[in-house]
């Protein structure tokens, strides 16, 4: 049966294959993660821009039928005029005119503006949708690439991750707790013992100290300047791992 020690430099190996190949990603996922955020926006954006030119576009044919309205009132009212029988009457419908052509060139002054306005939002959407193609190209590109890199690593994901399991099996749940405290600070948690030296931080260890961890490979040492879990150089054979 294997020694702890041998079993954590083991997994140790095993993890950093691991992280070799989720470096493989590199900003890819921040990547998507953005692209995804921005088209997210760009959509929002083109959506209330294309509301505000639905209710301009309502409020336009709303308007138009209005002015029609009021120039048919305004041609009846002056036709009524000429058949008054008096000034008081004449006064009243001449009243009711000037009201109704004060409110056709203020809806016309208005249409004229949304008129603008429309002008403008439409190339404003335009832009917008654009944008949003172009963004969603972009970041279907990005997805694509990333189930590439997904599918290549598959077999070797699902080999390295049944050969760590057996590792941490065989791993006391104490030392598994030191192992994952010392790789929440140093990705490489566990090294070898090389040229007299930890190979994480490169200080060098008491010859008496390397000699009590050979002939102790029970027990659990740690480098007394960084924490790492070391063991000695000639111990595990890394293409036998993995």
């Amino acid at each position: 049966m294997n020694s702890q020690i041998y079993n954590l430099g083991c997994l140790a190996i095993v993890d950093a294959k691991l992280d070799e190949l989720d470096d493989e990603y590199g900003e890819l996922p921040l990547e998507i993660k953005d692209k995804s955020e921005k088209l997210a926006v760009l959509k929002k954006n083109a959506a209330e821009t294309q509301r505000i030119l639905v209710d301009l576009r309502k409020f336009t044919h709303e308007s138009r039928t209005t002015i029609v309205l009021l120039k048919e009132k305004e041609e009846n009212l002056g036709k009524k005029q000429f058949q008054v029988k008096n000034n008081k009457e004449f006064d009243a419908i001449t009243k009711e005119i000037e009201h109704i052509r004060t409110e056709y060139n203020k809806i016309v002054e208005e249409l004229r503006s949304t008129g603008l306005k429309e002008e403008n939002l439409s190339s404003i959407l335009a832009t917008q949708t654009k944008e949003s193609f172009e963004s969603e190209n972009e970041l279907k590109a990005l997805q694509e690439e990333l189930e590439f890199i997904q599918n290549d690593q598959q077999d070797e994901l699902k080999r390295l991750r049944k050969i760590k399991k057996e590792y941490i099996t065989a791993i006391s749940d104490a030392n598994k707790i030191d192992y994952d405290r010392i790789r929440g600070m140093f990705k490489d948690s566990v090294v070898m013992i090389k040229r007299n030296s930890c190979s994480g931080c490169f200080s060098s260890l008491p010859p008496q100290k390397i000699v009590e961890i050979r002939n102790n490979l029970d027990t659990i040492y740690h480098c007394e300047n960084c924490g790492r879990i070391v063991y000695p150089e000639d111990m595990i054979d890394r293409d036998s791992v993995i």
